[in-house]
């Protein structure tokens, strides 16, 4: 899948799409994402610690989406301080994705925004889907109104992958791409990088692209070589 252009200059990243995303102990989150995605969901608040799938499953749906309707994916932690009417526009949307909500979360201002666009999903039929690492219940709101609403949404907590459920899905990211790879290999690379999937994804794609340029398989000498010449130590 190609990367899709959104407002804002935000790229979806073009494999974080649900194939990609493995189910294990977040299935139920993997399926209100469709259901988002399908647009037979309202609110949806999503929540769990840094890695855990949050980003993933936002990107995703919004990249399933936007194949037949009006979707965004808006990284907040990243794009607050362009100030709080950076939301202005975005009730027009039949699918919205706000990521790392907690970034403007205790402002007030922030807040009557956020509450304007989940009253206006609400009327428009629209998806809207927050995430954050806590569940509304444990956040300290600004607008009362707002946190009424977010703890009366579908609440999906996304648990971390363990050791072999890593294993897992480093291969399944593989496969996508079209690579074998390795048991010692990917063993290897979870060593390196423990219980961070983002940065195992992200080495996973790069080292894919040194191979196909070497023409080489994804050994551990090879990726130790790739890493030392990209200073990645």
């Amino acid at each position: 899948m190609a990367m899709q252009q959104l407002p804002l200059g935000v790229r979806l990243a073009d494999r974080a799409v649900f194939e990609s995303f493995l189910p294990a102990r977040n299935a139920e989150a993997l399926e209100q994402a469709r259901r988002a995605a399908a647009g037979e969901a309202g609110l949806t608040w999503l929540c769990g610690p840094p890695g855990a799938g949050k980003t993933h499953l936002l990107q995703a749906l919004c990249a399933a989406a936007g194949r037949t309707r009006r979707a965004a994916y808006v990284p907040l932690g990243e794009l607050a301080n362009l100030g709080v009417e950076l939301l202005s526009g975005l009730p027009s949307l039949e699918c919205l994705a706000l990521d790392d909500v907690d970034a403007v979360l205790g402002q007030i201002e922030w807040e009557r925004a956020l509450f304007t666009l989940v009253r206006e999903a609400a009327e428009r039929g629209g998806a809207l889907v927050m995430a954050a690492r806590s569940p509304p219940a444990l956040i300290g709101w600004a607008l009362a109104d707002l946190g009424s609403r977010c703890t009366a949404a579908a609440v999906q907590p996304l648990r971390p992958l363990d050791e072999a459920e890593q294993q897992e899905a480093l291969r399944l990211r593989a496969r996508l791409r079209g690579l074998e790879l390795p048991e010692e290999t990917s063993r290897w690379l979870q060593r390196r990088y423990p219980r961070d999937m983002r940065r195992l994804y992200e080495l996973l794609d790069a080292l894919d692209e040194a191979a196909l340029a070497a023409q080489r398989r994804l050994t551990v000498p090879f990726i130790r070589e790739v890493l030392s010449r990209s200073g990645r130590r």
